[in-house]
């Protein structure tokens, strides 16, 4: 597996990492043992980057890597977010000082660790300023409890305040064919601080892969029968942009996830995508597309067939799209 560099303080990482948020939050069927074994697979294979959240699952995610990953520590470089609070009362964000350190003990406790490699803010606490969250993330390195810290989904206004309170790794964000609205400023402003990024839902929560071609894809109970990217009308209105990535793929006799994930790792030689998965056969095509050179051509083409704010649909429910990009 080709390695790329997270952040100019000196993390590297697998090329193409894995998301493990569906292993635990239902994007179609679960199975703890069949995402065990992959999660084990990954390490085999040289796919390093494990991605979590406590809010997966109410940290059950996190818990379930910890199983995975027992006595195969040194193989692995642990991604896990906080911030990002679900309960009774509903949803909310915390980026309170005293609860970033709760936080982070709380998740090395699920992971069965002695240390997080990255350590993300999930999302950005309006009435907390960015510096006093990340003043709490640098107090944990000092500590020697995280090694590197990244954000997710914040705005160049917060990414410049947070790197410099404190230099940020990384930052993830959803990037993908589909999602593309990042190229404006986010990526700029990650280029010009030395900021990584990870990019997470990069086969458009499955739909770029071509396996789901209508809600009846998906099964009852998957999260996604609630994002507005994937009511009836608007999977109609996106398949015919699908059909452009499904004809690159042929032509060059690879699958369209694998043409999904190439196009992306040709935009930055910072990115970093997490496809997810929990099954072995997917983390192997996935991976793969770290080998796979785009021609510019098939680049240009699907620059063109997948043009910036053109994709039918927002791509969170409005309440979630509220916490974005502040």
């Amino acid at each position: 597996m080709k390695m790329r560099k997270l952040g100019g303080q000196g993390l590297e990482v697998s090329a193409i990492g894995l998301g493990c948020m569906g292993m635990t939050i239902q994007y179609g069927v679960l199975n703890d043992k069949e995402s065990i074994a992959t999660i084990q697979h990954a390490l085999d294979t040289g796919v390093c980057l494990l991605n979590t959240s406590d809010a997966y699952g109410n940290g059950e995610n996190e818990e379930l890597i910890g199983r995975a990953i027992k006595g195969r520590r040194d193989k692995a470089i642990i991604t896990t977010k906080f911030g990002q609070i679900r309960g009774p009362s509903g949803a909310g964000v915390n980026g309170r000082p005293e609860y970033v350190v709760q936080a982070c003990v709380a998740s090395m406790k699920r992971l069965g660790v002695q240390h997080i490699d990255l350590f993300c803010q999930h999302r950005v606490d309006p009435d907390v300023p960015i510096e006093e969250t990340v003043g709490a993330m640098k107090f944990l390195v000092e500590k020697g409890l995280v090694r590197y810290i990244g954000l997710s989904e914040a705005g160049p206004q917060t990414i410049r305040h947070a790197h410099a309170t404190h230099p940020i790794s990384c930052l993830e964000t959803e990037y993908s064919l589909w999602s593309r609205d990042v190229e404006a400023e986010i990526l700029p402003t990650c280029r010009e601080l030395g900021i990584g990024f990870v990019a997470y839902a990069p086969l458009g929560r499955g739909f770029l892969s071509g396996a789901i071609r209508g809600i009846e894809d998906l099964i009852e109970g998957d999260r996604r029968r609630e994002h507005p990217r994937f009511r009836r009308d608007n999977i109609a209105a996106n398949i015919r942009k699908l059909a452009v990535l499904e004809d690159v793929a042929r032509n060059m006799g690879i699958t369209p996830a694998q043409a999904s994930l190439a196009w992306l790792l040709t935009r930055d030689p910072g990115i970093v995508p997490i496809p997810g998965t929990k099954r072995r056969k997917y983390l192997d095509e996935n991976a793969a597309a770290a080998d796979i050179v785009m021609p510019n051509g098939q680049v240009a083409r699907l620059n063109a067939a997948f043009l910036v704010g053109e994709t039918a649909g927002e791509r969170y429910p409005a309440g979630q799209l509220s916490r974005l990009g502040i």
